[in-house]
């Protein structure tokens, strides 16, 4: 009897240390561009860890225009969900990380699928971009977001103004 009551409190212990241990990341991604890659400068988020009802986590969301031309330029054309290639993320740079919570995951997911599912040409590039995109998911994660003209091209150093608004990142 006793080791049934003490295997059901160790069984209880590691439940309980599992369930306490659910936890996603959320890191906020640029990456420079470059003529040589073929990349024109993005911002992105990647999504990593296991939620509370123990389901696994390994996303990543980014917001780009469908094709890249010279229409860009002159206002909305058709958008896309961009999912980064694992060689990508390892070239990106890591501006900062936040554990999420389960709402805030399903927030963002219901973002991504929003934006996602925007009907028509969503992609503007003065003010539905990457940056913006990212911007609505740092909002979610409780950041202050601001979207200065001059960096609206400028992926990284608008996650780096970003991390300057928000003193808590570090």
């Amino acid at each position: 009897m006793v080791r049934i009551f003490r295997t059901a409190l160790l069984l209880l212990a590691l439940g309980w240390s599992s369930f306490a241990a659910a936890a996603v990341d959320i890191t906020f991604h640029s990456f420079n561009g470059s003529v040589l890659a073929g990349r024109y400068p993005h911002t992105f988020v990647s999504m990593e860890g296991t939620l509370e009802d123990g389901t696994p986590v390994k996303e990543n969301f980014g917001f780009s225009a469908k094709r890249a031309s010279l229409a860009v330029l002159n206002g909305p054309v058709e958008h896309m969900i961009l999912v980064e290639e694992e060689k990508w993320l390892r070239k990106t740079n890591r501006h900062f990380t936040l554990s999420m919570t389960d709402e805030q995951y399903r927030k963002v997911s219901a973002l991504v699928e929003a934006w996602r599912n925007a009907p028509g040409k969503y992609y503007d590039l003065e003010t539905r971009n990457c940056i913006h995109f990212v911007g609505e998911i740092a909002k979610i994660m409780g950041l202050k977001v601001n979207y200065p003209d001059k960096l609206l091209r400028k992926p990284k150093s608008w996650l780096n103004y970003i991390t300057t608004l928000n003193p808590q990142l570090g």
